[in-house]
């Protein structure tokens, strides 16, 4: 069981004054705090092992050639990656994810089927709607059963060659007159970052394969949330993000099995990545380096390892249960307050809750409580098509992480009802 008043002392920035109030961290979904550990394993790099990598022949490139291979091997292990060669370090999920779609867009067809669902975060849907644009391939949206999740029997009809719900583009041919080809590619969060919906990864990830397509996680919002083993959830690529997990912002990483990765084409060319360069033609280093072109955020690399340890240490499933636990209080909470309403009401929550206030603007209640020091989440949330599903432009969000307290989800559900029967008011 975790102590969090003594994990806390890892994050000095939870210490401080907001408009002279004590800060109430609050956004996590889209970026958590960084414990002192991390800051220093940074930080002791520069200091003492700072150089390029992997082509240097000195002390300094072997140092931080080492340092970088080894986050890599720590990476590999936190997300159960089959080899450490299937760690990919990008500058984020969005950045993985879109090395995903280029490098396979080869592979695409005309009359070809991409399936995402309409819950998926902008990372998760652009690149594949743009993607089957340029290949003439045909872009299917899953939607969601009566709770906000997935809709998997929806997702069944759609994999066995039959259309979505919503009818559309799904169920008609392509522009060209392509009939509707095989399912190439299945794409899916994790968690929507919006309803906190967790996906039955490996159920999901059977099926795609049974309808001989590939299974792409978008891990963003589930990777401090427990143990995430991609081998476990069957997955062929899983894209995330260190800023959400406690190393800082710029680094991630795709990690794939090698077969999967082996089927992507470099999105980006240049030093590092290639094995052979001459007039005529150039060829391609092995995994992971041949998708990693230029000098790596090594540093990068480095704190995500650290964030990896630093969650390891504290123990993964004891992350979640504290984290389940302080959504479910804040369901509780945020109920109870008059014409509040929560969206979705997953099988499965993780560590988010979106809601609407009738007659309230998510804007404006975010910036009432944040003078009182709540730092809350307002906006589309980068899920445009999921909050037009809900007839909603904007939403507030409050996603706590494990170094947050139940008094300070009282705190916040005060300041949100405080800020509501303000701005009824002057109406």
């Amino acid at each position: 069981m975790l102590d969090v008043a003594r994990v806390r002392e890892d994050f000095p920035i939870l210490g401080t004054q907001v408009h002279g109030c004590p800060l109430v961290y609050l956004d996590n979904s889209a970026t958590t705090q960084v414990p002192e550990c991390v800051l220093d394993r940074v930080a002791g790099h520069y200091r003492t092992s700072n150089a390029n990598v992997h082509r240097g022949m000195h002390y300094l490139a072997h140092a931080s050639t080492s340092a970088l291979e080894g986050a890599r091997r720590t990476v590999a292990a936190f997300a159960g990656a089959p080899s450490e060669d299937g760690v990919v370090f990008t500058r984020g999920t969005t950045d993985a994810l879109n090395m995903v779609a280029r490098g396979l867009a080869y592979l695409i067809q005309p009359g070809d089927r991409v399936v995402v669902s309409v819950m998926e975060h902008h990372s998760n849907y652009v690149p594949w709607q743009q993607l089957c644009a340029e290949r003439g391939a045909r872009f299917e949206v899953v939607g969601l059963d009566e709770r906000g999740d997935v809709d998997l029997d929806e997702l069944a009809r759609v994999l066995d060659g039959g259309t979505t719900a919503a009818g559309g583009p799904a169920a008609t041919a392509d522009a060209a007159g392509n009939a509707r080809g095989p399912v190439r590619v299945v794409a899916l969060a994790g968690c929507s970052n919006v309803l906190g919906s967790v996906l039955p990864a490996r159920r999901v990830a059977d099926m795609a394969h049974a309808a001989g397509a590939l299974f792409v996680l978008d891990g963003a919002q589930i990777m401090r949330h427990g143990v995430v083993d991609m081998q476990a959830l069957g997955c062929d690529y899983l894209a995330f993000s260190g800023h959400k997990m406690m190393a800082g912002t710029g680094i991630g990483a795709l990690v794939g099995t090698m077969g999967s990765l082996e089927l992507l084409r470099p999105r980006d060319f240049g030093g590092e990545m290639v094995g052979e360069v001459t007039r005529e033609r150039t060829t391609w280093d092995a995994l992971p380096l041949r998708l990693e072109a230029g000098t790596p955020n090594y540093v990068g690399a480095v704190a995500l390892a650290a964030a990896c340890d630093y969650l390891n240490a504290l123990g993964r499933n004891d992350v979640a249960a504290w984290e389940d636990e302080l959504a479910t209080h804040a369901l509780e909470r945020l109920r109870a307050i008059d014409g509040l309403h929560v969206l979705g009401n997953p099988r499965k929550r993780c560590g988010l809750v979106s809601f609407t206030v009738d007659g309230v603007h998510p804007l404006d209640l975010c910036t009432l409580v944040d003078a009182r020091g709540v730092a809350l989440r307002s906006g589309h949330n980068c899920a445009q098509p999921l909050l037009d599903l809900f007839g909603l432009t904007s939403v507030a969000r409050l996603s706590p992480a494990f170094y947050n307290t139940r008094e300070e989800i009282d705190y916040a559900a005060e300041q949100i009802e405080c800020a509501v029967t303000m701005l009824r008011a002057a109406r």
